[in-house]
């Protein structure tokens, strides 16, 4: 009989060459069949992300009773370790074991913290909430354990995911680089669907009991897919023994450097602010599709997969133009620019009462980020000093998970604001008019580095 993991892997490159669009990233050293086997750890990170942010958000507060404050604050406790992104990817730069791997201990480590939070999430949830025997618990126990459990989940998905991304690179040439980003984001997303239709069945009748099983289940789905994505993927250097991450001034150094070699503070400040502007409305989608367009829970339920979609060809398209030749920055302007019809033409939505024109907005807004994350996120990557893979992802990392948290609260908090001067579809349309001039500032914020385009010449050859 096959071992698990073949099977998994197996199964997972059966998908063929033809459905997958970054494909030819694959070489003889480097085969698809190993390549889709490492993707498998941001199945796991998007599995992570749909239990925190869509599952648990909803079963919280409507199945728990938790206070909706209280849930936005747990589900808001991630994003805490964002920041460490950078720190976490230069040590993983430097770090070796003594068994060799420089890369490898820092996923485990990451997928340890994934499975301790998810054990002692369902439990901990049950006391925050007064359910059953728990009832009796202090209060105040409660929520230590929930946000324990949130912040440790938070920190190795955050882990696993930064240096999981540098680890692929690792292994691929400064021209494939972009294709297998492409790769590893299509794995996330592909992950985020499959895992929010299996939690959608499992949870279909809500249980106590069931909320327990789906969430422990998903705490060893979590080890056996980052196991078997790290297995042998690594080359071991030997006789060298441990080194320890280098001392805080090293990592000042190191980022100060990669800040001046990607056109400085202000290429970050584009990185965050365009995040921020087309992350606003992500939780708000469902809620404009009902409420303004009257659409029923089964269509709305449809439009995670319809954003994931768009991002999917916007990935696809840039790893595409990006590996002819083109220059990412561009690409990143691209994204931003076409956020704005994409609000457009779902802000039009609600005076026309056209149900298609919406759905054509969110399809196109998920073009939009794919074509935003694969640019910026090529851009660092390609401009990085040697041998720093990982701080460039991390940093990237730090900015864009920062600010999409962020922007999920802002667009949250402006639209209850609003809401209360406002009717409906007027609090709605001040979030996505809000986007559409911070993606106008985006852009403006970027045509000088636009104009740049000799000297990212000179850095990249």
């Amino acid at each position: 009989m096959a071992k698990p993991r073949f099977r998994l892997a197996s199964a997972w490159a059966s998908l063929g060459p033809r459905f997958l669009p970054f494909a030819d990233v694959a070489t003889p050293d480097l085969p698809l069949s190993r390549l889709l086997r490492l993707s498998l750890f941001q199945v796991s990170v998007g599995m992570a992300l749909v239990l925190l942010v869509g599952t648990l958000n909803r079963v919280m507060i409507v199945e728990l009773g938790v206070p909706a404050s209280l849930v936005a604050v747990m589900v808001a406790l991630p994003v805490v370790f964002a920041p460490m992104r950078a720190l976490i990817g230069f040590r993983s730069d430097r770090f070796q074991s003594e068994l060799g791997w420089r890369r490898v201990p820092f996923i485990w480590r990451g997928s340890l913290l994934q499975f301790g939070g998810f054990a002692i999430m369902p439990f901990a949830l049950l006391v925050l909430a007064g359910a059953g025997q728990s009832a009796s618990a202090p209060l105040w126990v409660g929520h230590l354990a929930a946000a324990i459990a949130f912040l440790l989940v938070g920190a190795g998905l955050h882990t696993v995911q930064t240096v999981g991304l540098s680890l692929a690179t690792d292994l691929v040439s400064d021209e494939s680089k972009p294709k297998m980003v492409g790769l590893m984001y299509v794995s996330l997303l592909l992950g985020m669907l499959v895992s929010a239709t299996a939690f959608g069945y499992a949870l279909e009748e809500y249980s106590h009991g069931r909320l327990i099983q789906t969430i422990q289940a998903a705490a060893v789905i979590t080890l056996i897919l980052n196991a078997v994505a790290i297995w042998k993927q690594e080359p071991r250097v030997r006789g060298s023994g441990a080194q320890r991450a280098a001392p805080e001034a090293a990592f000042s150094r190191a980022l100060a450097q990669l800040v001046r070699n990607t056109f400085g503070i202000r290429w970050l400040m584009v990185i965050g602010l365009g995040t921020l502007a087309l992350t606003m409305q992500d939780v708000l989608l469902e809620p404009y599709g009902g409420e303004v367009l009257g659409l029923a829970v089964a269509q709305t339920t449809r439009l995670t997969g319809l954003l994931a979609l768009g991002g999917v060809v916007g990935f696809w398209f840039a790893s595409v133009t990006l590996s002819r030749g083109t220059d990412a920055l561009q690409m990143s302007a691209w994204g931003l620019a076409l956020g704005v019809p994409s609000l457009a033409a779902v802000l039009m939505a609600s005076s026309t009462g056209e149900v298609m024109l919406f759905l054509v907005g969110v399809a196109l807004l998920g073009v939009s980020v794919g074509l935003f994350g694969h640019g910026s996120l090529t851009t660092c990557l390609r401009m990085a000093p040697p041998a720093s893979s990982g701080l460039a992802l991390g940093v990237w990392g730090a900015v864009q998970a920062t600010a999409a948290g962020l922007g999920m609260a802002c667009g949250a908090l402006l639209r209850d604001l609003a809401s209360l001067y406002l009717e409906p579809a007027q609090s709605y349309a001040v979030v996505y008019a809000t986007e559409m001039v911070l993606l106008a500032a985006s852009v403006i914020l970027l045509f000088p580095l636009l104009r740049s385009f000799d000297r990212l010449r000179k850095v990249v050859p």
